[in-house]
């Protein structure tokens, strides 16, 4: 089975190739720099440089690929926020997730691929009382830079992924992202989750689970995860190796 990982120099992308390797899947893995590729071709991934917005170039190369599944963990978010501007940061990744989803869309629909899993985010819901389950709405009425976020970068996102029909869209919702490479070395946010842990997610996705959003995020948070243990058979203390 050949899989094209979009992001596959990403901190989630870093967990998932092992794991893809081990189940013995073909791997394609994009990257945005010639270094990027240096790096997965040092993985034994099969590496490609390509920019999510040239839609044309992404066409071609998901054609040339031709894989059977696609995982989308791309963000704008390695360098972090500028406390100074945070606005700015929030507005790159806004439009990545917005136009290069979409960009995505269109290259998987070209290539016939079977099944898209994307990158959400556990935070995004519209307040109620915890927790929040799939099927409680997003928050499309956010202000300020919660409105960038949610209404420019998450809603399109999902709504390019799920609202279609011509192959199967995951939405995996992950909570703040902790451990090896990410922000914080210790569980953080309202509802966490390992990075570990998300990329298990994603490898789970390929083959198993219904289309739609799964919450993914460490039990007794904010969100309600049990259709993730259902219905992909994930595990929130799943780690690589055994490490914390």
């Amino acid at each position: 089975m050949k899989i094209f990982l979009a992001g596959a120099t990403g901190v989630i992308g870093r967990s998932l190739i092992p794991l893809l390797r081990e189940a013995g899947y073909t791997i394609t893995g994009a990257t945005r720099t010639i270094e990027g590729q240096a790096r997965l071709e040092a993985l034994g991934v099969d590496a490609v440089v390509v920019n999510v917005f040239d839609r044309d170039a992404l066409e071609q190369t998901m054609l040339a690929a031709a894989p059977d599944a696609v995982i989308h963990q791309l963000t704008d978010l390695s360098a972090g926020i500028d406390t100074k501007s945070p606005e700015e940061a929030l507005k790159r990744n806004a439009r990545l997730r917005r136009e290069g989803t979409a960009n995505l869309v269109r290259a998987v629909r070209a290539a016939s691929a079977k099944r898209l899993i994307v990158q959400s985010i556990a935070w995004a819901y519209a307040p109620k009382d915890s927790p929040f389950r799939e099927t409680d709405p997003l928050d499309v009425n956010a202000q300020g830079a919660r409105a960038i976020s949610v209404g420019e970068g998450v809603v399109p996102l999902e709504s390019a992924v799920l609202d279609q029909k011509d192959f199967e869209g995951v939405v995996l919702r992950y909570g703040q992202l902790y451990g090896p490479g990410t922000w914080s070395e210790e569980p953080t946010g309202s509802a966490p989750v390992h990075v570990d842990a998300a990329a298990y997610a994603a490898f789970l996705a390929i083959d198993r689970g219904d289309p739609g959003a799964y919450n993914v995020a460490a039990p007794g948070g904010a969100v309600a995860i049990e259709k993730a243990v259902a219905g992909l058979g994930w595990r929130h203390d799943f780690r690589l190796n055994g490490r914390g």
